[in-house]
Parts: C-alpha cells; sequence; structure tokens
C-alpha cells in the first residue's frame, strides 16, 4: 500500500557554497517509516539550487562554483562571444549577487527526484544531495520533501 509523507526541511546557509543535505534526508526518511518509494524534493526560494555531486573531493566543488561563476558574473553580462559592452544587471533590489544568483538558478535544477530502497537514498558511492546557494551572505533556506512509498 502506498503511502505519502510531506516533510518541510530548514537550513540556514553560511553564504554561496554546496550545503551537503544528505544526513538530513536520510533522517527525514526514517522518520516516515517507508522503505521503498520516490523523493521529489524541492527548494522553495529562487536564487539557490539542488544538485547530486561528488562529496568525496572537494575540488569538484570549488571547480563547479568556478564555472558557475564565470558563466553568470556578478558585474553583469557580456555577449557570449566575449566581445561587446558589459551590460550591468537591472534587477539588483537585494545587492549585487541578486541578478546573477536567479540567472544561476535557472541554469541549474529547483527539483530532483531520488529512489529510497531498504529505508535509503539510492546514491552511488561518491554522491551527495547538496542545496547549492548562489547568494553571497547567509540565508534560510526550505525544502519541501514529498515522500511516496510503502
Amino acid at each position: 500500500m502506498l503511502r505519502q509523507h510531506l516533510d518541510r526541511l530548514e537550513l540556514t546557509t553560511t553564504g554561496e557554497g554546496f550545503h551537503d543535505l544528505t544526513a538530513q534526508l536520510g533522517a527525514s526518511l526514517a522518520a516516515t517509516g517507508l522503505r521503498l518509494g520516490v523523493l521529489h524534493l524541492a527548494v522553495l526560494h529562487t536564487s539557490c539550487s539542488l544538485t547530486i555531486n561528488e562529496n568525496a573531493d572537494p575540488r569538484v566543488l570549488q571547480d563547479l562554483t568556478a564555472c558557475l561563476r564565470a558563466l553568470v558574473p556578478q558585474e553583469g553580462v557580456r555577449p557570449i562571444s566575449g566581445e561587446g559592452p558589459l551590460r550591468a544587471w537591472d534587477h539588483d533590489d537585494e545587492g549585487p549577487d541578486d541578478m546573477p544568483a536567479h540567472v544561476r538558478t535557472a541554469l541549474t535544477a529547483t527539483n530532483l527526484s531520488l529512489s529510497f530502497e531498504g529505508g535509503r537514498l539510492l546514491l552511488g558511492t561518491w554522491q551527495a544531495v547538496y542545496l547549492w546557494e548562489h547568494r553571497n551572505r547567509p540565508h534560510r533556506r526550505q525544502l519541501s520533501a514529498h515522500w511516496i512509498g510503502s
């Protein structure tokens, strides 16, 4: 018989970077009593995202950050060719990192679907689930964890 459980998770980020959610999700799953099913995970904000990535070598996360900073610079955007004038971001209501954070979120993911079996998330040996904060200062972030299974 299928059952559902909806959980709200919260965390405070320390600013730009990756925050490992794997243990918090494991605890949430254990509290549901479900053993087999799927998790639909959503971050409820427009300036951070979710990713499944390397959990063993921190250089992977550093390189991902450098790549996204290069693709979406804080000071504005240039034509794809790299030639031409810099166009500053119009939207900066919450500071100079506001619009770049929105673009970075649009290029990544705000939802993930993950299977679980035996009461554990099915992740590869070197995988972890991360919230990727795109803002420079700390923020309180909420996530929706919708567990469906038996």
